[in-house]
C-alpha cells in the first residue's frame, strides 16, 4: 500500500539529501526510502528490513535514514497524502468536505533513559504520548510527540493551528482532558469551536449572563452560579488578542503560553479574563449540548473515529512489542511520523478500493444512507503487516547428522 501511494502521488520527492549533492539514482533512492519508512513505521528496524531484501544492505538503509529523513520532509509527505485523500473522495459516497476533526492521545511504551519519558499514572509504565488529529473520515492531519504530563489542551491547539494540509478546521472534538476554561476562551478568539465530551457533566455549572437577577431561570437554579464578569473581559481584551495572535503566528510555543495561564498564576489579570470568557463560552456549549441530540451524536461520532485510529496503531507499529527503543527524541519523532505516513497511506488505498467497488451499480444501490454514514476507509482486516511465509517441506537445512 505504501508503494502504491508513492507511485501515484510521488511523496518520496519530498525527501532530498542534507548533503551538497545527490548521486543516487532516483529509482534506487525511492526503493530505499520506502524500505526505511516501512521499517520505522512498523518499528521492526532497519536491520530486520535489510534482512528481508537481498539487494539492499543495512548500511545503505542507514545512509538513507541519516541523509534523507527529517521531520520537515516527513510532514510535507504526510500533508501531500492527506491532500490527495481530500481531492480523491467522492462526495456521493463520503459526503461533503469536512471541516471538523477529533483529537486524542495514545500512550506508547518506551525505554526510560530519556528526559521525555515519564511514568503514566493511568496506563502505568514508562512511555510517551502521541497526540493525533483525525477528521471524520479517518484522515489524520497532524501528529505530535508529547510527554505523559504535558498539556493535552496545548497539543489540541497546536494541531488545529499547525497542520500542513488543505483542511480548514472549524470544529474540534475532544474528551475531558482536552478542554478547559482557557481552551474555550482561546478557541473563541482563534475562530474554531471546541466540542468536548465531558466526563462529569452532571457536576458542571452554568454561569449567569447578568448581575442583579437572582430569581431568573427558576428551573435552572440548582445548576446556576455567579454572573460572568464582562467588565474584566473588556478590560483585558487587547491582551487576550495579543496572546491569541502569538499562538496563531507561532511566535511563541503553545504550551509555553498555556503554562502561564494555570491555577499557579491566579492573580494574573489576563488569566482571570480568559477564564471568564471561557466560562461564558462553555456555558453556551453546555446549553447546546444538553438541548441538541444531533450535536451529542456528532461529538460521539467524531471521537469514535479517533479511537478507531488508535486501535489501528497496534496493528502497524508491532515491532519490539510496540515500544520506542530509541532514547533520542529525533528518532522517536521519525518513528511516529513514519507510522502516521503508513496509516494514512492505508486510508488512501482503502478509499480508492471502496470507491471502485461502489462504482458498480449493484453495490451502490445496496447501500442505504445509514450504511454510507457508517462507512469508514480505516479498515485493516484485509492487511497482513507481517509478510508472507512460504512453507516448503522438500527443503532442509544443511546440517550434518550427529555421529
Amino acid at each position: 500500500m505504501l508503494k502504491e501511494v508513492d507511485l501515484r502521488i510521488r511523496f518520496t520527492d519530498q525527501f532530498v539529501t542534507s548533503g551538497a549533492r545527490e548521486h543516487l539514482d532516483r529509482l534506487a533512492l525511492q526503493k530505499r526510502l520506502l524500505l526505511c519508512l516501512y521499517a520505522l513505521g512498523t518499528n521492526t528496524g532497519l536491520k530486520r528490513m535489510s534482512g528481508g531484501d537481498a539487494n539492499e544492505n543495512y548500511k545503505d538503509l542507514l545512509y538513507i535514514r541519516r541523509r534523507f529523513l527529517n521531520s520537515d520532509a516527513m510532514r510535507n509527505a504526510i500533508g501531500q497524502v492527506a491532500n490527495a485523500i481530500f481531492q480523491t473522495r467522492l462526495t456521493h459516497i463520503w459526503g461533503d468536505a469536512t471541516t471538523a476533526c477529533a483529537s486524542d492521545s495514545k500512550k506508547f511504551g518506551a525505554w526510560d533513559q530519556n528526559l521525555l519519558i515519564e511514568w503514566h499514572a493511568r496506563y502505568r509504565g514508562p512511555g510517551i504520548m502521541i497526540y493525533w488529529h483525525v477528521d471524520k473520515k479517518a484522515c489524520c492531519i497532524y501528529s505530535q510527540l508529547k510527554s505523559c504530563s504535558s498539556l493535552e489542551v496545548a497539543a489540541m491547539m497546536e494541531g488545529v493551528l499547525r497542520h500542513c494540509t488543505e483542511m480548514s478546521v472549524d470544529r474540534n472534538y475532544v474528551d475531558t482532558h482536552g478542554q478547559s476554561a482557557v481552551a474555550f476562551a482561546f478557541s473563541k478568539l482563534l475562530g474554531f469551536e471546541l466540542l468536548p465530551r465531558l466526563k462529569a457533566i452532571h457536576a458542571q455549572k452554568l454561569y449567569r449572563p447578568d448581575t442583579g437577577q437572582p430569581d431568573a431561570y427558576p428551573n435552572l437554579q440548582p445548576i446556576l452560579t455567579r454572573p460572568i464578569n464582562w467588565a474584566l473581559i473588556r478590560e483585558q481584551y487587547d491582551e487576550m488578542v495579543k496572546y491569541a495572535t502569538a499562538l496563531r503566528l507561532g511566535t511563541a510555543e503553545t504550551e509555553a503560553i498555556l503554562r502561564r495561564f494555570t491555577r499557579n498564576n491566579l492573580q494574573h489579570p489576563t488569566y482571570r479574563a480568559l477564564t471568564e470568557l471561557g466560562k461564558a463560552v462553555r456555558t453556551v456549549f453546555l446549553c447546546r449540548y444538553l438541548s441538541t441530540e444531533s450535536l451529542r451524536r456528532e461529538i460521539h461520532e467524531g471521537l469514535q473515529v479517533v479511537e478507531n485510529w488508535n486501535s489501528a496503531n497496534g496493528l502497524i507499529h508491532y515491532g519490539k512489542s510496540g515500544e520506542f527503543a530509541s532514547n533520542r527524541r529525533e528518532d522517536q519523532e521519525l518513528s511516529m511520523l513514519s507510522l502516521h505516513l503508513l496509516q494514512i497511506s492505508l486510508v488512501y488505498v482503502n478509499t480508492l478500493m471502496i470507491q471502485q467497488v461502489l462504482g458498480e451499480d449493484r453495490w451502490a444501490n445496496a447501500m442505504s444512507p445509514d450504511d454510507l454514514r457508517a462507512l469508514s476507509p480505516l479498515l485493516y482486516s484485509h492487511v497482513n503487516p507481517y509478510g508472507v511465509f512460504n512453507l516448503d517441506l522438500s527443503t532442509r537445512l544443511p546440517i550434518d547428522e550427529a555421529g
